[in-house]
């Protein structure tokens, strides 16, 4: 890499910054959604639970 600085060096440098703020925002974004994710499985996964659980509770007292 060059050790002085001209317009053409000036203007590569400011390119790698956007693209490294960019791919930042991007990974950013792509663990949000994957949070985003996981939190709607769990509670997709809570409601199955629960409904289990009702049915189960039903099915007991109509045995009873």
């Amino acid at each position: 890499m060059k050790t002085y600085r001209n317009g053409r060096n000036d203007m590569n440098l400011m390119h790698e910054e956007l693209a490294r703020a960019q791919m930042s925002a991007r990974l950013g974004e792509a663990h949000e959604m994957r949070r985003g994710h996981h939190l709607a499985l769990a509670r997709r996964m809570s409601r199955k639970a629960e409904l289990a659980a009702q049915q189960a509770r039903l099915a007991l007292a109509r045995a009873i």
